[in-house]
């Protein structure tokens, strides 16, 4: 979640990327599928090993975010995403090519392409949650929602940016991943881990 707090609240904002949010905001996302969780682990072992590079793993479970939401109360957050998840069958989304989000501390991720089904989610997980928010972030709003899957930030550097993205670039990340759960992720001490997690239905559309 340290990469929400420090990338997501900053971009649509103006703000430094490094901004600090109150440790009682809530991330909501969708978690990967263990052999996706094995890839990007992997690919994020590899940073550490070759580059030093581990702040990223704060976060155990590689994720997608949707909404960072402070709430009046967090038992009222998970009755709403409950109902979502139930109301929403299960569908794939891509991934493809690299990105990065400059600064001094840049962010190197992987894009999640917005597709319709992803899209129509964003906007259900917005409705559901706007009456129960006390703040949120710009970041989260239709226009500025940039799904992806972080590889590292924070201990990055402008001088690393180069040798890590021609490390990375000997690989492509074209993957094909099922969004089937909405997920809270909480601060708890120095790691991010899960509150809660909803299922969606069984069928997978497409």
């Amino acid at each position: 979640m340290k990469e929400f707090f420090q990338r997501e609240t900053g971009h649509c904002m103006g703000t430094d990327p490094r901004i600090s949010v109150p440790a009682d905001m809530l991330a909501i996302t969708s978690l990967l599928s263990a052999p996706h969780v094995s890839r990007i682990n992997a690919v994020i072992k590899k940073l550490e090993e070759k580059f030093g590079l581990d702040d990223v793993q704060a976060t155990l479970d590689p994720h997608l975010t949707y909404q960072l939401a402070g709430v009046k109360k967090l038992s009222s957050l998970k009755t709403a995403l409950a109902k979502v998840a139930a109301a929403t069958a299960p569908f794939p989304a891509f991934t493809t090519g690299l990105g990065v989000f400059p600064g001094e501390r840049p962010v190197i991720y992987i894009p999640v392409l917005r597709s319709d089904a992803l899209n129509a989610l964003h906007r259900r997980i917005l409705a559901a949650t706007a009456p129960l928010c006390l703040r949120t972030d710009k970041f989260s709003g239709p226009d500025c929602w940039l799904p992806h899957i972080s590889l590292a930030l924070h201990d990055t550097t402008a001088d690393l940016l180069g040798p890590v993205l021609g490390y990375l670039n000997q690989e492509t990340y074209n993957l094909k991943i099922t969004i089937d759960n909405l997920a809270i992720l909480r601060q708890e001490g120095n790691l991010f881990v899960q509150e809660d997690i909803f299922h969606m239905k069984e069928k997978v559309l497409g």
